[in-house]
């Protein structure tokens, strides 16, 4: 089976074309395929397949690396874009497609080079506040509204956590997301830093996120568990780093960065527009008046191969 590797900012995935004949993947094979040791390495596998709905170019069927089905990956959907874009299944000039999701329709715009997408700016959809529908058990007094936009969403969730008792805004881009901004890595117990690399002090670099993401992606909060988001805010953009529910860290998440940049809105820290800086790379996130969220970013091709 060919199979080509995308990603978006080192996000990275194993995309197979289901377009002609199809391919169903078991959660052991996908586990075997992002195994970074024994298979091909990625965050995840992306069988594109053809779409589900009129006026659509394909369907991107997501698996996490633990072999469980996603609802959206913003990464993988540019990717997708991608395959279709790359591959012919889309004309190259055309300058936009729409691709199906389990979150449903993601329209973009692209800009190709040679007949290859190289960047994209995909709508994301509107933002879910309603705490049963991201879903998360929230409690009333978590609750406050922005004055600014009349919209009522999760800004004080308190989470007790081995380390301390942590704050959350909570939203769902088809996804759930639990974002955490650190106002102070001081405040922070030394437990939560590497200890090896005490020069370098305290700070979003420096966080053992893979220890307390494990912990919080799975807390009882989280009914359907919850990708979560390391915050910092700095020259105006939200620095930001992710542990993915069934993956752990990656370098970069499309959906975890458009959930930042409406929680930095919503809560003040920022404008419509920002950068979300990941370790990644740079995604620009616009919540726009109408209520979608824009997100622009690259999609790439790392190489082709046979499994």
């Amino acid at each position: 089976m060919d199979f080509i590797k995308l990603h978006g900012l080192g996000n990275d995935f194993v995309v197979i074309d289901g377009m002609k004949s199809s391919f169903d993947p078991s959660a052991d094979q996908v586990r075997e395929l992002c195994d970074r040791h024994f298979g091909v390495g990625a965050d995840g596998v992306i069988v594109v397949q053809p779409p589900k709905n009129t006026g659509s170019a394909g369907y991107m069927h997501y698996i996490n690396a633990d072999g469980s089905l996603a609802q959206m990956c913003g990464n993988g959907v540019r990717c997708t874009a991608k395959f279709l874009v790359d591959e012919g299944y889309v004309d190259a000039t055309c300058g936009n497609l729409t691709v199906d999701t389990l979150a449903g329709p993601r329209s973009l715009s692209f800009t190709a080079e040679s007949g290859k997408l190289t960047t994209a700016t995909v709508n994301m959809g509107q933002p879910i506040f309603e705490p049963a529908q991201i879903p998360v058990r929230a409690p009333r007094e978590s609750l406050a509204k922005n004055p600014e936009t009349g919209v009522e969403f999760v800004r004080n969730l308190q989470v007790q956590t081995p380390w301390g008792d942590v704050t959350f805004t909570c939203i769902s881009m088809g996804n759930p997301h639990a974002i955490w901004f650190i106002d102070s890595f001081d405040d922070l117990p030394d437990t939560l830093f590497d200890s090896g690399n005490h020069e370098s002090g305290k700070n979003l670099t420096t966080m053992d996120i893979d220890k307390i993401g494990a912990f919080l992606e799975a807390h009882p909060i989280f009914p359907e568990k919850s990708n979560i988001e390391f915050v910092s805010v700095h020259d105006g953009a939200l620095h930001t780093r992710v542990f993915e529910r069934g993956v752990g860290e990656t370098l970069a998440c499309g959906t975890g960065a458009c959930a930042t940049g409406v929680a930095g809105y919503l809560t003040g820290r920022t404008g419509r527009r920002v950068d979300v800086v990941l370790p990644g790379g740079t995604l620009e996130i616009e919540w726009t008046e109408s209520g979608a969220v824009n997100m622009t970013g690259p999609a790439a091709e790392s190489f082709r191969g046979t499994i």
